[in-house]
C-alpha cells in the first residue's frame, strides 16, 4: 500500500488541536445579513465585511438579475482575449471617475489586485518599504516580484525614512501601506508617508480595501479622507466588502493601468467578472452616490458599539474604523471567547497567529450599517457575560 506523502499535514493538524486553534468552517445558511443563520443558529453577525449591507440591497439584486437575462452567467474568456465586454469598460470608467484618477483596472479579487500589481511593476533590482502589518496579498506580491523587502515598524514613518535614506538614490523604491489595517482597524499615516514618498522619489501605494465605501466622501477611501488626491500613485480598492459584490481594482494613471493590462498575471490569466457582478458593482456605485446616509448609519453604529466595549472594560486596541478587535491575548483564549459568544447567539470569529502576533489574538468584530441598536446591545450584553465568565474583564 502506498504511503501517504501528505501524512505530515495530519501531524500539523494535531498540533493545532492541542493548542486549541483548530477551527472548522462556520456555514452561513442564509443571506449575508446583520442578523443571519450560521450552523443552524440564529446569530447577530459581527464577522462580515458587508459594511453597508449592499449584498442584499434591492438595486444590486435587480441589476444582477438584469445582467443574467441579457448577457448570461459568464464571459467565457480572459480580458485580453474575448472576455472584455462593454460593461467591464464602463465599470472601470465609472470607478476612475469615482476615485478621481485617469484610469482603473478591475481584478478578480483584492488579493489578486495587490499581488498582481506589486509583482508586475517591480523587479529584483528594486526595493519595497512596507509596513509590518500590511496585508498578506502585499507581502506575497513583494515576494513574487523578487524585489528586496524592507519592513518598518507599524506606522513608524521615521523608521521608514531611515530605511529609504540608506538606499541608493537612483534605486526604484515602492513605499506601501494599508489605508485601514484589516486586523486592528487603525488608519495608515498617509499624509506623512506621502510627504516621505515625494521627498525621496518613492512610488506611493495604498491598499484601501477596508476603506472603500467606508471613509471619505461617498466612501471614496482614505485618500479622499486625508485629502491626498494626486499624491498616491497606486490605489487598490475592493468590490467585495462595502460594495457588496466581488473583485478588486487598481486606480492610477494611464501608463500604470496600460502596463498592468500587459504584465499583471492575475489579469492576464483569469476569466473576467461575470456580467451579474459587473452590473451589481455599478449599482453599488449608484447607491454610494445617491444614499450617503447609509455610510452615516455605519458610523453611528460603530460609535455606539465601540463606546459599549470601552464601558465594559474590553481592550479594542487602536481601532479607528468599524473593524474593532477585542484583544484576548493568547490564541486559545480568543477561540474560547469566540465559541462562548456563538453559544449566546453572537458570531464573532477568533483570530490568532500567524494572522496576528502570538500575544495579540483577538475576536475581530465588524459593525455594519444594517445592524439595529437591538442587535448591537444584544451583542454587548453577550460580550459582558462571556468576558466575565472567562476572566477577560
Amino acid at each position: 500500500m502506498r504511503t501517504d506523502p501528505l501524512a505530515y499535514l495530519g501531524n500539523e493538524i494535531e498540533v493545532l488541536k492541542e493548542q486549541k486553534l483548530f477551527r472548522k468552517l462556520r456555514i452561513l445558511e442564509d443571506e449575508q445579513k446583520a442578523h443571519t443563520t450560521v450552523d443552524h443558529k440564529s446569530v447577530v453577525n459581527l464577522s462580515s465585511n458587508n459594511y453597508l449591507g449592499l449584498t442584499t440591497h434591492p438595486k444590486l439584486r435587480q441589476k444582477a438579475l438584469e445582467a443574467i437575462e441579457r448577457y448570461g452567467v459568464g464571459t467565457g474568456s480572459v480580458r485580453t482575449i474575448a472576455g472584455t465586454m462593454d460593461i467591464h469598460m464602463e465599470l472601470e470608467r465609472r470607478l476612475a471617475e469615482f476615485k478621481k484618477v485617469e484610469k482603473v483596472v478591475v481584478f478578480q479579487s483584492g488579493f489578486a489586485a495587490n499581488a498582481g500589481t506589486v509583482s508586475a511593476i517591480l523587479t529584483k533590482e528594486d526595493v519595497v518599504i512596507s509596513d509590518e502589518l500590511n496585508h498578506a496579498s502585499i507581502i506575497d506580491g513583494c515576494r513574487l516580484s523578487r524585489a528586496t523587502i524592507k519592513v518598518f515598524p507599524h506606522k513608524d514613518v521615521e523608521a521608514a525614512r531611515r530605511i529609504v535614506n540608506d538606499l541608493p538614490a537612483g534605486q526604484r523604491k515602492l513605499l506601501i501601506t494599508d489605508g485601514v489595517f484589516s486586523m486592528d482597524g487603525d488608519l495608515g499615516p498617509l499624509p506623512a508617508l506621502c510627504d516621505l514618498a515625494e521627498e525621496t522619489g518613492c512610488i506611493m501605494m495604498v491598499d484601501d480595501a477596508h476603506a472603500s465605501g467606508v471613509f471619505g466622501k461617498n466612501g471614496r477611501g482614505t485618500i479622499d479622507h486625508f485629502g491626498m488626491h494626486g499624491r498616491v500613485d497606486i490605489q487598490v480598492g475592493t468590490l467585495s466588502k462595502a460594495m457588496g459584490a466581488l473583485g478588486g481594482y487598481v486606480a492610477g494613471n494611464a501608463n500604470l493601468i496600460d502596463f498592468l493590462h500587459h504584465r499583471a498575471r492575475p489579469f492576464l490569466f483569469s476569466t473576467s467578472h461575470p456580467p451579474s457582478v459587473v452590473l451589481a458593482c455599478m449599482a453599488a456605485l449608484d447607491v454610494l452616490m445617491e444614499e450617503p446616509e447609509i455610510i452615516e448609519r455605519l458610523w453611528e453604529n460603530t460609535r455606539f458599539f465601540k463606546e459599549g466595549l470601552h464601558r465594559l472594560g474590553f481592550n479594542p486596541g487602536l481601532s479607528e474604523s468599524p473593524i474593532t478587535p477585542v484583544i484576548a491575548g493568547e490564541g486559545a483564549k480568543a477561540m474560547l471567547l469566540s465559541d462562548k459568544l456563538f453559544e449566546r447567539g453572537v458570531f464573532a470569529q477568533g483570530i490568532a497567529f500567524p494572522t496576528v502576533a502570538r500575544d495579540k489574538a483577538r475576536v475581530r468584530t465588524i459593525v455594519t450599517a444594517t445592524h439595529t441598536r437591538e442587535d448591537l446591545q444584544y451583542a454587548l450584553d453577550a460580550f459582558a457575560a462571556v468576558g466575565r465568565e472567562i476572566g477577560l474583564i
